[in-house]
């Protein structure tokens, strides 16, 4: 790896040197042009909010950072959020069966990875039962995406704990841009039927709004063996409401319900006395919904409050046990020009989770009932050391939650360097904090029954504890931005993390149960003794071949060298997170715009081996073929996984659901606005 990093050296420093001689160069005229095709000199000048939490220039970050926008989406062929994340270099997606995905930045991927934060709209969708994201209920309609930030590396100053090795921010847009009326429908071999129908209008002349619903209806992927049945259907229904309240004050108000249902096949213990073991197709039943408001004050031309409030609520149903929760958060925050050459943002966060589960043979959590708060306050520092040049930005966060037990300090140092409208050298050292969830502190889930070479019955349980501390981070990333020419811009990134505190599973002594039946239980415990480090480069660059044609490749290399502590007996969980992550990720995107309104778009995507899981390597081949019959109608006849009809992405044994086979499909989807 050093090697390697010291070739990334070498390759930023003659990006910088390449830079000196574009400067030369003269800009693109300014015009109507697709965003696929704007550089990375013109991006620089687009707004971007997640890293700071507030509006800056892309030339100003000082994160590896990825934006999807609006074109980027609609040359994907993608018809859900985790299939767009694929074009991220860094980002691990992979799919463990038909409706249920694995996604991370920079390792520890698994079904819920617990080191990324998700947000749609500010709201957090990150649920502290088990860590992660419940992928299968994120369907925002793909045309209202305004755009989707993604963060590669620690972003815990700002968002505090869980945005460790990441943050995804999708961020939809506002009414003013959706106004009229949109129908999209389309079906395929597993798309079976999927549609949405909108309308935006105005309410006097300061306000607007928009309504949708949506409905999606996937068909089963295969299994090994047996059908699982692992279909997926779901209908949402929401609104949003933008307006000016005054002069100086505007607001948003925005919400969604939806319901749905799910299948799956999960390892089950059918009985413990005798031991007896099998694997069980399950239906899950969604339903959930949440609202959310937002007030914006100007208070002058260099400051601002914004206060935001939401509640969400969810219902799920199995596979393996049943859950509610209900969650209120309350944020503010205000951003302040101290002169010409500072900004400070600061602001307060509350929030209040509280769950009802309950359990099976298979999943329990004790207690059943439990609430967590949350309270937090965050400052950051931005100062011009050269207006335009280099830009130092300091700040910290400090959180307490119950799940956490204590306060957290989150600090961070950023530093970006701008030496032309071109280019952009930048560093950063973070800490951040991964809090323990209900299942690493309150978990009981059995694992096998099996007989004592005595005969006696017996079950391997994993077990939660609530002595568990959070996991610790210190990041240390250094990126380069440029656009070498007109037609070519690079971007290129590397990262150094140590972990200390990881979780490890430790073996318990084993004890007489008598409940439900006389047994003995042999525990599995969670505890914080691992440690290691990560390390790893993210490079992507974008090629305006003709005026109609433009490559995207991309490459990601990753490496992870973890060990256990002194104290611990782990004999597992190093092999089995080293080996779940692929060490080469590589893709290449094309998208080509043909006579008569015909556009075609691919992707190709590789994914390196994950040797602790026995899943090989494979290359992933979407296309599409678009044509725009009319100003506001299209038409798409879409490919996915079509270079192999079957192939494993995930077959992780901490996965809650038992993997399935991703296939080749074919869709067809015509979009409509009126």
């Amino acid at each position: 790896m050093r090697a390697a990093c010291i070739n990334l050296s070498a390759l930023l420093l003659l990006c910088w040197a390449t830079g000196a001689v574009a400067e030369a160069v003269e800009p693109v005229p300014e015009g109507s042009r697709d965003l696929a095709d704007l550089s990375i000199e013109e991006l620089m000048n687009e707004s971007i909010t997640s890293v700071s939490k507030r509006e800056q220039k892309f030339s100003q970050v000082a994160a590896a950072l990825f934006v999807i926008n609006q074109e980027d989406i609609r040359h994907s062929g993608a018809l859900n959020i985790p299939d767009l994340l694929r074009m991220v270099p860094g980002l691990d997606v992979a799919q463990i069966n038909g409706n249920t995905w694995a996604i991370s930045a920079r390792g520890f991927n698994h079904q819920f990875s617990d080191k990324l934060l998700v947000l749609i709209d500010g709201r957090a969708v990150y649920q502290p039962t088990t860590g992660g994201v419940y992928w299968d209920t994120q369907d925002v309609p793909l045309e209202d995406i305004e755009r989707i930030e993604v963060i590669r590396g620690s972003a815990a100053t700002v968002w505090g704990s869980n945005a460790v090795n990441g943050v995804i921010n999708v961020i939809t847009k506002g009414v003013k841009d959706t106004q009229g009326a949109l129908v999209t429908a389309g079906g395929g071999t597993t798309d079976r039927a999927f549609g949405t129908a909108q309308y935006g209008g105005q309410i006097g002349q300061d306000a607007g709004y928009r309504v949708f619903t949506k409905y999606l209806d996937q068909g089963d992927l295969p299994d090994f063996g047996p059908d699982v049945d692992d279909g997926w259907h779901l209908l949402r229904g929401g609104f949003r409401v933008d307006g000016s309240v005054a002069k100086n004050d505007s607001l948003t108000v925005q919400g969604d319900i939806y319901t749905g249902s799910e299948g799956a096949s999960i390892g089950h213990i059918v009985s413990i006395a005798p031991p007896e073991n099998d694997t069980e197709k399950r239906l899950s039943e969604l339903s959930g919904g949440n609202i959310l408001g937002r007030w914006n004050h100007v208070l002058s031309s260099g400051s601002d409050t914004t206060t935001q409030f939401y509640f969400d609520r969810y219902h799920r149903t199995g596979p393996s046990s049943d859950e509610v929760r209900n969650t209120v958060d309350l944020d503010f925050q205000q951003h302040l020009a101290l002169g010409s050459r500072q900004h400070l943002v600061w602001g307060a966060e509350y929030r209040r989770s509280a769950d009802q589960i309950a359990g099976t043979i298979d999943a329990a959590y004790l207690p059943a009932d439990r609430t967590l708060e949350l309270f937090s306050t965050f400052v950051e520092d931005e100062i011009a050391l050269r207006p335009e040049r280099l830009l130092l930005t300091l700040g910290t966060k400090l959180e307490y939650s119950d799940f956490a037990g204590g306060v957290e300090i989150e600090p961070d140092i950023r530093l970006a360097w701008t030496p032309s409208a071109r280019s952009t050298l930048w560093g950063a050292v973070a800490e951040a904090a991964r809090t323990p969830g209900r299942a690493d502190l309150n978990g009981d889930f059995g694992v096998v029954a099996f007989p004592l070479p005595n005969g006696t019955p017996a079950v391997l349980t994993l077990n939660g504890s609530p002595h568990l501390k959070s996991e610790h981070l210190l990041a240390t990333d250094l990126g380069y931005r440029l656009q070498a020419s007109e037609r070519v811009s690079v971007d290129a990134s590397m990262f150094f993390n140590r972990y200390s505190r990881l979780r490890s599973v430790e073996p318990g002594a084993p004890f007489f149960e008598t409940y439900p039946v006389p047994h003995v239980e042999v525990p599995l415990v969670f505890g914080n003794q691992l440690h290691g480090t990560t390390e790893g480069l993210e490079l992507s660059a974008h090629f305006k071949v003709t005026d109609r044609w433009t490559l995207s490749p991309g490459y990601a290399l990753f490496l992870m060298n973890l060990r256990t502590d002194t104290a611990s007996h782990d004999t597992t969980s190093v092999a089995d997170i080293e080996g779940s992550n692929p060490r080469h990720q590589a893709q290449l995107r094309s998208s080509m715009t043909l006579p008569h309104d015909l556009g075609w778009d691919t992707s190709i995507y590789f994914v390196d081996r994950l040797p602790a899981q026995n899943v090989p390597s494979y290359t992933r081949l979407d296309t599409q073929l678009s044509w725009r019959a009319a100003e506001r109608l299209e038409f798409r006849l879409v490919g996915q996984n079509l270079l192999k009809n079957l192939h494993i992405e995930s077959n992780d044994t901490n996965t809650g659901v038992n993997p399935t086979l991703v296939k080749r499909s074919v869709y067809a989807k015509l979009t409509w606005r009126f």
